[in-house]
């Protein structure tokens, strides 16, 4: 089985992409994080050009890495000049990596017209900067930045920037795309002639300028590419590089490849969203493989056939991933999606008593409800078609006022009467807001019958006008989330009336929250 060596730049070239940043604390944790999953290199920085690269370098040589090696990224040294000389090849060198990895010109247009130099000058200084950093016991990885585009350029001229990293004792040249807008059957073909020039290890490093970072990858491993550079997550500069997470699902489970540690592969999703929450963004869930949403099923016929076969819609087994199948319930589910939902929550009922919930939800999604991202409503809506189901409290009544008095200013009042065990309790609270001062006077009927609703917290509170042109008339969709110190649950309300929406999402939340929160 072939090994492909996975070369992780999300510290580097990952961090040039718009939004998204680390300090050198949270290089620290990514780069422990990627080597215990098993990547070959990772790119730490560009030394001496900020000073948390500098830290990150500093702590890391006092680390130990099981699996992965270090790398510092810089250029050849400066036109005109020698690498003995050079700030930036003295930076790579005080970095104390094991290996370095500089790039240089490879289209003539960027020699003459970005570095002011002659093409002889470059191929010198390409020769000389990997000599010395060779000399000075450091493993040397070449980046042909703008390879494909100086290859379409001046083909001669291409390769023999190639051959002067080789001959200055390069270990791998690395085919870069710098702009992302190689074609695959231009890389497939461009590949094959190189190959029948170059006798050397050679890699890729894709962009996605044009969404093709992925396909061109892969394109160059079945040519003969024994490394991907690239991001967890696509992260980089203007459209992000080639998705290492993609690369290394496609190459294990599909191309028979060898990239990583043995079973390492089933920690993918749990990187991919790492990644995401130390640079504090939110993870893009509809990203192949490693998303929420890349098993999420909705359509009825899809989830009605998974019952049957778990293949039938699903390319892999998320499992061996580390991700996880899920059941969608909209207005395009079918019996399938509440009966595996169902299944889920605990709950028993079988394939006619969910008929009426079904009819249900496709009226009010009708009407605006939106039950994708409030699972706990369809829960607690399919709890209470079980047999022998006693909710935990009916509303009869609830009153909700909102005053402005002189010398006090806005304040709201809420009355509630709900029925508990047979008991009518009647409570009222003042809240900053009607639906605080709801749930405050809800939470006062239940807490001496169910003391663990001192526990439930709403942690987020979202509301969407679904038809602005009908002003104040508009439906409102109120989305709720409640926790507590276990879990998180979502739930819905929708209608013209805002203060009826919150209370349906609020009745709901705390009613599934007494079904299943402990």
């Amino acid at each position: 089985m072939t090994n492909i060596q996975i070369y992780d730049t999300t510290l580097r070239d990952g961090t040039q992409s718009e939004g998204f940043s680390l300090s050198a604390n949270d290089k620290v944790r990514v780069a422990q994080k990627l080597d215990e999953f098993g990547v070959a290199f990772i790119e730490g920085g560009w030394p001496g050009s900020n000073p948390k690269d500098v830290e990150f370098f500093e702590r890391a040589r006092d680390m130990k890495w099981k699996n992965a090696l270090i790398t510092a990224f810089g250029s050849t040294c400066r036109a005109k000049g020698g690498p003995e000389d050079d700030a930036n090849i003295k930076a790579l060198l005080d970095s104390q990596t094991p290996v370095c990895t500089i790039f240089g010109k490879t289209w003539n247009l960027h020699v003459t017209d970005v570095l002011l130099t002659t093409l002889e000058d470059n191929l010198r200084i390409i020769e000389q900067s990997v000599a010395y950093l060779n000399a000075n016991g450091k493993r040397v990885i070449y980046d042909a930045e703008h390879f494909f585009d100086g290859y379409k350029a001046d083909r001669s001229y291409a390769l023999e920037t190639l051959r002067a990293a080789i001959r200055g004792g390069a270990e791998m040249v690395v085919l870069c795309d710098t702009n992302g807008g190689s074609m695959p059957w231009d890389v497939e073909r461009i590949v094959r002639e190189m190959k029948a020039q170059i006798t050397h290890p050679f890699g890729i490093h894709p962009h996605n300028d044009s969404e093709t970072a992925l396909i061109n990858a892969l394109t160059a491993v079945r040519e003969g590419a024994v490394q991907v550079q690239g991001t967890i997550n696509g992260v980089g500069e203007r459209c992000g590089n080639v998705n290492l997470c993609s690369v290394v699902a496609n190459l294990e489970l599909k191309m028979g490849y060898e990239c990583l540690p043995k079973g390492n592969i089933q920690h993918l999703y749990d990187l991919s969203h790492f990644v995401a929450e130390v640079a504090n963004i939110t993870p893009d869930e509809h990203l192949p493989f490693v998303g929420k949403s890349a098993f999420a099923h909705k359509g009825g016929v899809h989830v009605a056939a998974m019952r049957r076969s778990a293949i039938s819609y699903q390319h892999i087994d998320p499992d061996l991933i580390g991700n996880k199948m899920r059941v969608v319930v909209s207005d395009l589910s079918g019996r399938g999606n509440l009966l595996s939902k169902a299944e889920e929550h605990g709950v028993e009922v079988d394939g006619t008593e969910v008929v009426p919930i079904l009819n249900e939800i496709k009226e009010l999604e009708a009407r605006g409800f939106s039950f994708e991202a409030a699972e706990a409503s369809v829960a607690i809506m399919l709890k209470r078609q079980e047999y022998g189901y006693k909710p935990p409290f009916e509303l009869i009544d609830f009153f909700v006022n909102v005053e402005h008095r002189q010398g006090r200013g806005i304040f709201a009042e809420a009355m509630v009467k709900v029925r508990v065990q047979g008991e009518v309790l009647h409570t009222a609270a003042e809240g900053n807001g009607p639906v605080n001062a709801l749930d405050l006077a809800l939470r006062k009927a239940l807490v001496g019958y169910y003391p663990r609703i001192a526990h439930f917290y709403l942690s987020d509170y979202k509301v969407r006008i679904l038809d602005s042109d009908h002003g104040t008339e508009a439906i409102t969709r109120v989305l709720i989330d409640t926790r507590n110190t276990n879990s998180r649950w979502s739930t819905v309300g929708a209608g013209t009336n805002i203060i009826e929406a919150s209370w349906r999402a609020l009745a709901d939340s705390v009613e599934y929250g007494l079904m299943v929160a402990h």
